[in-house]
């Protein structure tokens, strides 16, 4: 197996497509990431039980590049099938500096933008392609729960209502989120914020040994009680730190999610917010390591994710 090439860490778009020039090198890459150890036949699943070979192109035969033979099934493959990537007429190249432009930009990079720098057809192709990174990039099931000291919030996004002062939250979408202090963010988005809909979601994520931090919203009055201990701060009060009781972490997220969204994408609508949540939290469960290896960690999850234009596009 090839060894896995470097990828850049600076962000700088010389770099980046000199790494990824072809599509050779390109598909290589990818193959790297998505098989470490050899070929995995996406039909069967056959590793190295019976021969995979690798079926070398032949243009006058019409054989491409990357194709390999599965005995096992009797199948052909190439690292794309069974991932976002399989089925799309964008340069496989192109894919991957869309990947690391997304996994760099800590506030997100737009459509437009990308579909400026890529040259790509028009902002729909853009839209889908950074949609179906988004897609990829998130976590549905977690194998372990949050532990230690989590703080726990919610915030509404979506825009302003004109004609009305102070704040509302009509038009806005709930949004709930927990921050493992130096660790991972789960968020989630929700229909309404109850104290109910809370505690399952707090439990279901976070172990019961676990100290709670939240703000004095009412709802989390109950929510604390399964948890070794509950500590809240009131903003009302102008509490924001007491000793080491605070949702300074939890908020700074937000404070991130909000700048991408009114920045960056001005807008974007409740049906579609859970694909940007997936972005920013891969991106901050990620903070602690290299751009480069940030894109390498998102790409690793690109196995088994499809997604096709239908499903966006329904109500």
């Amino acid at each position: 197996m090839k060894a896995l090439l470097p990828t850049p860490e600076n962000l700088t778009l010389p770099q980046i497509q000199e790494h990824f020039d072809s599509e050779n090198k390109a598909r290589a890459y990818l193959e790297a990431v998505r098989w470490p150890t050899g070929p995995i036949c996406p039909h069967c699943g056959n590793r190295k039980d019976k021969p995979i070979w690798k079926i070398e192109a032949n243009e006058a035969k019409n054989i491409r590049e990357g194709l390999h033979h599965c005995s096992a099934c009797g199948k052909q493959f190439t690292v794309t099938v069974g991932t976002i990537f399989e089925d799309s007429h964008i340069p496989l190249r192109k894919w991957l500096v869309a990947w690391y432009l997304l996994c760099s930009s800590k506030k997100g990079i737009s459509s437009l933008q990308i579909q400026r720098v890529l040259g790509l057809g028009s902002y729909r192709t853009a839209l889908f392609m950074m949609h179906r990174i988004r897609y990829a990039l998130n976590d549905p099931a977690f194998s372990e729960k949050l532990s230690g000291t989590v703080e726990a919030d919610e915030t509404y996004v979506g825009g302003r209502i004109s004609n009305h002062r102070g704040r509302s939250t009509v038009n806005k979408v709930p949004v709930v989120a927990m921050v493992e202090r130096q660790g991972k963010v789960r968020s989630r988005v929700m229909e309404t914020i109850t104290s109910a809909n809370l505690k399952a979601y707090l439990q279901e994520n976070i172990l019961p040994s676990a100290t709670l931090m939240t703000d004095s919203f009412p709802a989390y009055n109950k929510v604390g009680r399964p948890f070794a201990a509950h500590k809240s701060v009131d903003h009302g009060a102008k509490e924001y730190v007491r000793g080491n009781v605070h949702t300074n972490t939890v908020e700074g997220y937000f404070s991130l999610l909000k700048r991408g969204i009114i920045g960056t994408f001005h807008h974007v609508s409740k049906k579609h917010l859970p694909l940007y949540l997936a972005e920013f939290n891969h991106r901050y469960n990620q903070r602690d390591v290299t751009d480069g290896e940030r894109t390498v960690a998102g790409l690793a999850k690109a196995e088994g994710k499809r997604l096709t234009y239908r499903p966006l596009t329904q109500a």
